[in-house]
């Protein structure tokens, strides 16, 4: 080796001297890799954070958040609080795993931070431009640290969002394990029938997810958080069975500024669906499948015997199917759309099985659809994905992960 031969990315002065250059090739070993290299090689990625118990998980994410944030002193004036409700981080879906951490912080701030006042999530106390807390509650693979893969953990995001400012002012994170996690979702996320990317439930992951203090509130949940509160009142009725009282809810909010969300959506022919009302129902879900194509999306959450392309036989579930089928096809048709039908399955099983029952389960969509409106015949197509896009990812094959069985129908170009 020439030891006079200047070394790629060496000092200056390294270069013009031969005994300083022996030396620190003696140190460095004659095939010395690219200084990044060697940067990157020295400094390991930082281990993934472990996981706790779920319920240690939320109070140490709380108290991160509460404390960071600069309120008022106790034995003043108390600001009120508003907690919007927590949802899954991919899919928007609330459950019993995001209403019981909700809890916790309602009991967490009653007991420990006096300076605040929990109100409920209104429109009447969001008009006071109080403190928000959002947050959300997504299955990760815990060494990546994202939703892919297998999810061995859970993420936990709160954010404090001050309305007067207008600014997100306090994070707090934390990761749970899920033994013994109740993700199981609440009547009205387990009832929907649509899923599809929502740029109010966007907003609302990316105000908590994608911010950090002294942020502003993402400006799409700033919009229409008018609409959630109503909204939320809306859900919490459909839960609690008072139907009728949710479907005025879902009106309001769908004639409300910001209210056209798949939420309200989801929700009116839900409520007139369990009410009975199958012209009220058929015309709703005429509005949520136009709602869908508009946004080149909608997935439905059709339930499949194990292994077939037959529905389940039980009524409570698939009776609505036809009335489903029927206003994909027929909406679909009259806006002159091509679609793209796509399977879904979750991740149990050998992936190959899952890619050719999604396959198959997508064609015999298709088939339905073709029968119900023959122009549709040379404007869809059918495919499958196996479970290489589940949004859950859990595995568990009920009613926690069925939206990783859907069947999605995307517009494409005829």
């Amino acid at each position: 080796m020439n030891p006079h031969r200047r070394i790629t990315g060496q000092p200056r002065w390294l270069g013009r001297s031969p005994l300083l250059a022996v030396a620190a090739l003696a140190l460095i070993g004659c095939q010395a890799p690219p200084q990044r290299d060697i940067a990157q090689a020295a400094v390991p990625p930082p281990a993934a954070p472990s996981p706790i118990a779920f319920d240690d998980a939320v109070l140490k994410a709380a108290h991160e958040l509460l404390g960071r944030a600069q309120l008022p002193p106790a034995g003043g004036q108390r600001q009120a609080l508003l907690i919007d409700p927590l949802v899954d981080g991919v899919t928007g879906s609330q459950s019993i795993a995001t209403r019981s951490m909700e809890q916790k912080i309602v009991d967490l701030v009653r007991r420990e931070y006096p300076q605040l006042e929990v109100q409920s999530f209104s429109t009447g106390n969001l008009a006071g431009q109080p403190l928000v807390l959002v947050g959300t509650f997504t299955p990760i693979n815990n060494s990546a640290g994202q939703p892919t893969g297998e999810r061995d953990a859970f993420r936990i995001c709160l954010a404090l969002a001050d309305l007067k400012t207008g600014k997100v002012i306090a994070k707090g994170v934390a990761r749970a394990r899920p033994d013994g996690v109740k993700t199981t979702p609440l009547p009205f996320d387990a009832d929907s029938p649509a899923w599809t990317r929502d740029a109010a439930i966007d907003g609302y992951i990316r105000t908590c997810q994608g911010s950090k203090a002294g942020d502003p509130i993402n400006p799409v949940y700033g919009a229409r958080i008018m609409a959630a509160a109503l909204i939320s009142d809306a859900g919490n009725a459909y839960n609690g069975r008072r139907y009728q009282e949710s479907l005025e809810l879902y009106r309001r909010a769908l004639n409300t500024a910001g209210g056209d969300q798949l939420r309200a959506h989801n929700g009116a022919y839900l409520a007139a669906w369990k009410l009975k009302r199958r012209d009220e129902a058929t015309q709703a879900f005429a509005r949520l499948v136009d709602y869908g194509l508009a946004n080149r999306q909608v997935a439905l959450k059709f339930l499949f015997r194990p292994g077939s392309t037959q529905f389940i036989p039980d009524a409570q579930i698939s009776a609505p199917y036809p009335l489903w089928l029927n206003q994909i096809a027929r909406r679909s048709a009259q806006n002159r759309a091509c679609l793209e039908i796509v399977g879904h399955t979750s991740r149990s099983g050998p992936e190959p099985i899952n890619q050719r029952l999604s396959v198959l389960r997508a064609q015999a969509i298709k088939d339905r659809l073709d029968s119900a409106e023959p122009l549709l015949v040379k404007r869809t197509v059918a495919s499958g994905v196996g479970s290489r896009e589940n949004l859950v990812g859990t595995g568990s094959d009920d009613a926690g992960d069925a939206l990783d069985r859907r069947v999605e129908f995307r517009v494409i170009d005829c």
